[in-house]
């Protein structure tokens, strides 16, 4: 597994390096037989230290967990136990589908637009009813299955998922009602 291990505005040691390669490595190969990289940035807050963690899976799953501590060590290990959290709960739904994919997730390329808010447009009175682009990306979009674009939106703790159905292709959505629920917008089934 590659690791990238880096610091905002504070200075990362080779011991906490090693630490968090072990340490993290452990956790991941515990329930994961396929990583293939990690991210590590530890950042500083006041007197709090913040650690966030990205593992990509080869399954095309990613698992994200931050931890808080005054103690950068402590901000780490909290961070694992989330990511350790995440992953042991991601495995047993894995085994409750009775379901090995035998293939990566595909990924198709897809454009990203951020739209400038109401807030921005007030002062142009009316002039054009186009909303203006302010970012333009190209991002990525995974062939899942429904159940596992809800295992991807809940390891990377997103409010919402964009995904291709493996079943028939068509672009669909996986969201976080304000029930709490999980909400799946299909739009070849509406008319």
């Amino acid at each position: 597994m590659r690791y990238q291990i880096s610091g905002k505005q504070i200075d990362i040691g080779e011991a906490l390096q090693s630490h968090v390669k072990s340490e993290l490595g452990e956790t991941v190969d515990k329930y994961m037989q396929r990583p293939t990289d990690a991210t590590v940035v530890f950042s500083r807050n006041a007197h709090e230290y913040i650690c966030e963690a990205t593992v990509h899976l080869s399954t095309g799953l990613t698992a994200s967990a931050s931890g808080r501590a005054t103690e950068v060590y402590a901000a780490f290990e909290a961070c694992r136990e989330k990511m350790d959290k995440q992953l042991r709960r991601h495995k047993r739904r894995l085994k409750d589908h009775h379901k090995e994919r035998s293939e990566p997730v595909e990924f198709g390329a897809a454009d990203l637009y951020v739209l400038a808010s109401d807030e921005d447009d007030a002062t142009a009175e009316d002039e054009s009813l186009t909303p203006v682009i302010v970012a333009e990306m190209e991002t990525r979009v995974p062939t899942i299955s429904v159940g596992e674009a809800v295992m991807q939106m809940e390891l990377a703790s997103k409010p919402l998922l964009v995904f291709r159905n493996e079943k028939h292709g068509g672009v669909n959505v996986v969201y976080r009602r304000d029930d709490g629920h999980v909400g799946w917008i299909d739009p070849r089934h509406s008319k």
